[in-house]
């Protein structure tokens, strides 16, 4: 997810320790959601923490990223493209309808139906009839492979078998929406009505948003605590004050100004984990310099103007590793060594030859500037990264600061953000094709850079096709080397994930760094 969980760490408006907390709650770092809080439409890190409390689909995923039965019954299946689907008896919505079958299918084909403008839209994309349903003049409203046999089962047939397809049915746009989502899907947003181990209590806007257990939840994840106070900060630095204050429970990310301190400053109460994020710079292709093969020159000359060692080893303190290839070196199937990946290295006296090839086809004018949101923390190695092409490239380069990820994320999707900016993906469950597809495919829900490449889009269906998770590998690894010639985004590393918690607070960082939110507990 951005932002992919575009996976993209930031954080919004300050709100400090407070008063009138309730001590048995715990209080954890956030940021304000971008769009309003529902399942088909949410696709980055503010509003997915929260969404993922208060919606519960057939599988959730355990701290290792594991699929575990949650509303599914029965998921039959003999061929990977034909499924059975029957769904658990008794579980309610908050509003106290029950879940049924129907359910599942509105949602999904709400979600995919291009008049409802959902981001996840594309998740869809394996379901027979989504072409018809999606296309920009739709000749269907819902898709020819779901049907509902009965209150509780329904039936999915795809276009292909696709491998990944049962894996990802724990994430979130795959999650149930109650008939009351649909009569006002926007005024749903600010007050949604879920199935999950928490319920939405209230939302203060850029302020913070408070969840209480759901007391009537079915699933065997039910909340250990007495409720959730996600706190929306301006800074990483603020949120860390707060933890050495005890007025923060859980923070999920150490701001790099307390890297070189945090172990000794929090002694048992820091967390290190590798997981599955990765940061990326993002290079539109409809940018001045940045299309047809002059781009793809420039942007390789950039990614190996780029010293990504020094920046993770002296801004990071090595809690970052260079980036080897377009996904996270944590996944199942991760190579590291893939052919073209030297693309990803520094290399001062390549990137000025390649440079000077795109000034051959059209020479550079102006300033190449990076835009990020400043409240996430990334500042120190947007400049850093900036001096480097800078001085390796002799062009002007700067960083360039959005005041909230919130913002950030608003003009990438609307396409106003006239600069490069950095980007990142954080994993919605265990899967290479998961960091692949929403980002590369043609029409991807998070393809901010505007990629399409017919072959990268071929090989993505075939690793989806195969029977095997061995040649569904091999078939990525393919699909990345088109990436590695591309370079439709610049990878710049992958995380290990630097926490901290409270005095007394027990918690565990997942798979793909997020706090174990429902097991979090304190005394």
């Amino acid at each position: 997810m951005a932002g992919a969980l575009t996976i993209s760490v930031g954080v919004l408006a300050a709100c400090g320790g407070g008063s009138g907390s309730d001590d048995s709650v715990i209080k954890v770092n956030g940021s304000e959601p971008e769009v309003g809080l529902i399942t088909t439409t949410t696709n980055e890190n503010g509003g997915g923490r929260i969404v993922d409390r208060l919606f519960t689909g057939l599988y959730y995923y355990d701290a290792d990223g594991n699929p575990k039965p949650a509303m599914v019954d029965k998921l039959e299946t003999t061929d990977n493209k034909n499924y059975t689907i029957t769904i658990k008896k008794g579980w309610k919505f908050t509003d106290g309808t029950e879940v049924k079958a129907k359910n599942y299918v509105d949602a999904w084909n709400f979600g995919a139906y291009t008049p409802n403008a959902q981001k996840q839209q594309s998740f869809f994309s394996p379901i027979q009839g989504f072409d018809e349903v999606a296309a920009d003049k739709p000749t269907a409203k819902t898709m020819s492979g779901l049907k509902v046999v009965d209150d509780y089962t329904f039936t999915v047939a795809l276009k292909q078998p696709a491998i990944d397809f049962k894996l990802g049915l724990g994430f979130t746009p795959f999650k149930p929406l109650p008939d009351v989502a649909f009569k006002d899907i926007k005024a749903f947003g600010e007050n949604p009505v879920g199935n999950g181990p928490y319920k939405l209590k209230s939302w203060q806007h850029n302020v913070k948003a408070d969840l209480e257990p759901n007391p009537d939840y079915q699933g065997e994840n039910k909340a250990q605590n007495k409720g959730l106070e996600v706190v929306f900060y301006t800074s990483f630095d603020t949120a860390y004050a707060d933890l050495q204050s005890g007025n923060l429970d859980v923070l999920d990310t150490i701001p790099t100004s307390a890297l070189r301190t945090y172990k000794k400053d929090l002694g048992d109460r820091a967390i290190d984990k590798a997981t599955a994020q990765n940061q990326t710079i993002t290079i539109p292709e409809r940018l001045a310099h940045f299309g047809g093969e002059e781009g793809k020159l420039r942007r390789a000359a950039i990614s190996a103007a780029v010293d990504r060692k020094q920046i993770t080893d002296n801004i990071f303190q090595g809690s970052r590793k260079p980036a080897k290839d377009f996904t996270a070196s944590s996944l199942p199937g991760y190579n590291g060594s893939l052919p073209g990946s030297d693309a990803l290295e520094y290399n001062p006296t390549k990137a000025v030859q390649l440079w000077n090839q795109a000034n051959a086809i059209s020479p550079w004018s102006g300033k190449f500037i990076i835009s990020s949101n400043y409240d996430g923390g990334h500042k120190e190695w947007i400049d850093a990264a900036a001096n480097s092409i800078k001085n390796t490239l002799k062009i002007d380069a700067e960083g360039e600061g959005v005041p909230t990820f919130k913002q950030l994320r608003q003009q990438i999707n609307d396409k106003s953000i006239q600069t490069a900016f950095r980007a990142g993906w954080q994993g919605d469950y265990p899967s290479m094709l998961e960091f692949l597809e929403p980002i590369f495919v043609t029409g991807g829900g998070s393809n901010d850079a505007g990629y399409s490449n017919p072959a990268f889009d071929a090989k993505i269906r075939e690793a989806e096709g195969e029977s095997s998770a061995d040649a569904s590998y091999r078939q990525v690894g393919e699909a990345q080397q088109i990436l590695m010639k591309d370079l439709p985004v610049i990878p710049m590393w992958d995380y290990v994930n630097n926490a901290g918690v409270n005095t007394g607070v027990k918690a565990t960082i997942t798979w793909s760094g997020l706090p174990d939110y429902e097991n979090i507990t304190k005394s």
